[in-house]
């Protein structure tokens, strides 16, 4: 028997009338792939748990997210990071059912994340970098003033949220993606978030 949370029904519930399809539609997929799979909020939007957190999915005001959390040591890793440019999730801004990969192609995803955790297959912890001093790019410094919000908070981040947000932005390869990069970063920093706030544990 399936074992739903209410708190995922009244996320769902609350959620806009588009979006609303297609959480169902992930859900039932979800638990089509892992019917031991556990339901649960985190970080205010739903999880999918076993043996560890599987998977989660959100509702913006225009579009869904879906993503895996150990999407990195998955075998389409890179289309995932890739989707993640542009959206919270692994499979980019989801609008619409039409947009997301066939049923068959996200039950292989949720197989294979309950594979990584039924072999306890840890993320691959962060190397720890030289302290160097925080130096923010002019374009990104240009961004935050424009939003009051945003350079507040980013002023009262520790040093390490300050790193993530600049190395995110400098490691872009192209002036497109910086300027996506810049955005992203002042959306989430003026809500208070740091770069892995979807990562974090509480």
């Amino acid at each position: 028997m399936i074992k739903k949370d209410k708190r995922i029904d009244e996320y769902i519930a609350r959620s806009e009338a588009f979006s609303k399809p297609i959480l169902l539609h992930i859900r039932k997929l979800v638990h089509q792939a892992c019917p031991e799979v556990q339901e649960n909020i985190k970080w205010g939007f739903p999880h999918f748990d076993y043996k560890g957190i599987m998977c989660s999915m959100a509702s913006f005001k225009n579009h869904c997210a879906f993503g895996f959390w150990k999407y990195a040591l998955m075998k389409d890793a890179q289309q995932m990071a890739d989707n993640n440019e542009n959206a919270m999730g692994h499979l980019g801004k989801i609008k619409s059912l039409q947009d997301l990969p066939s049923d068959k192609k996200i039950i292989a995803w949720v197989k294979e994340a309950m594979q990584l955790n039924d072999k306890d297959i840890k993320l691959p912890e962060r190397k720890k970098k030289d302290k160097k001093e925080i130096v923010v790019p002019d374009a990104l410094q240009t961004a935050l003033n424009k939003n009051k919000k945003a350079l507040e908070h980013f002023t009262g981040f520790p040093p390490s949220h300050k790193r993530e947000y600049i190395e995110w932005i400098t490691e872009a390869k192209t002036d497109e993606t910086r300027n996506r990069r810049i955005a992203q970063t002042v959306e989430w920093v003026a809500e208070g978030k740091g770069r892995n706030w979807k990562y974090e544990r509480k």
